[in-house]
C-alpha cells in the first residue's frame, strides 16, 4: 500500500500531467474547480508511476481496462491488481497479486449527520451498534463503518448494484476482520479479509482483499 499527500507545486502537477493518457488529460481538463483536477491528475499520475514499477514499464505504457460497473483494471495478463481511493488532501493506492481488493479512505473532518446517514443506509445491525454510543464515540465509529463497507463494495466491483445494508461490518477498533455477515451467500464473509488501514490524524481507512486466488 501507498500513501500519498495532494498537496504539491503546481511543477510537480504539471509533470504529472504528462504522464496521463490523452483520455485522462481531457477528463482531468473536464474537472472546473481546481482542486479535484489537481488531485485526479496526482493520484492517476502516481497510480501510473507505482505500476510502471512493478511491471517494469514506463508511465505512458501502462494501459487500463474498465469492468462491467466502472472498476478499472490493467490490460493484459500480468496478475497485478490494484485499487484507489482519495479524499480532501490524501489518497490511498493499494496492489496485490491475483486477489481482488478494495481500498476506501475518508477525511472526518467532513460535516455529516452520522445516526442520520447510518439508519438510511446501514444495517440493523450496524445501527443497533452504533446507538449504543456516545456522540463523539459515534463519529469515530461511523467512518470506521463507512470505510469497511465501501473497501468491500469496491473489491467486489458492484457499486451501487450491492446496497449497504445486505452485509454487515464491526464497528469497533483496531479489527482485523471486520466482515461479519453477508447476505443472501452467508458464506461470502469467509471469503474476504476486510481490515483497517493506519493513516495520519484525521482520517480513517479500510482495506478489503479476497482470500482465494483469482
Amino acid at each position: 500500500m501507498w500513501q500519498l499527500p495532494l498537496h504539491v507545486s503546481a511543477k510537480e502537477v504539471s509533470a504529472y500531467y504528462r504522464l496521463l493518457s490523452s483520455e485522462e488529460q481531457e477528463r482531468a481538463l473536464r474537472f472546473r474547480v481546481d482542486r479535484p483536477r489537481t488531485e485526479f491528475v496526482l493520484t492517476r499520475g502516481t497510480l501510473r508511476t507505482l505500476l510502471a514499477q512493478y511491471l517494469g514499464s514506463t508511465p505512458q505504457e501502462v494501459q487500463f481496462r474498465y469492468e462491467l460497473r466502472g472498476k478499472p483494471a490493467l490490460e493484459g495478463e500480468s496478475g497485478l491488481c490494484f485499487n484507489v481511493s482519495h479524499t480532501d488532501g490524501l489518497a490511498l493506492m493499494a496492489f496485490v497479486m491475483r486477489r481482488t481488493i478494495g481500498i476506501d479512505v475518508e477525511n472526518m473532518g467532513r460535516d455529516v449527520d452520522a445516526q442520520r446517514l447510518a439508519e438510511r443506509f446501514f444495517s440493523a445491525r450496524e445501527v443497533k451498534a452504533l446507538k449504543r454510543l456516545n456522540r463523539e464515540e459515534l463519529r469515530a465509529a461511523f467512518f470506521r463503518c463507512w470505510t469497511r463497507k465501501e473497501a468491500y463494495i469496491k473489491a467486489k466491483g458492484d457499486g451501487l448494484s450491492l446496497p449497504l445494508h445486505e452485509f454487515d461490518v464491526s464497528i469497533m477498533r483496531n479489527e482485523t476482520d471486520a466482515l461479519l455477515a453477508t447476505r443472501p451467500d452467508p458464506a461470502e464473509s469467509d471469503r474476504w479479509m476486510v481490515c483497517d488501514v493506519p493513516v495520519g490524524p484525521g482520517y480513517t481507512a479500510a482495506l478489503a482483499v479476497r482470500k482465494d486466488v483469482a
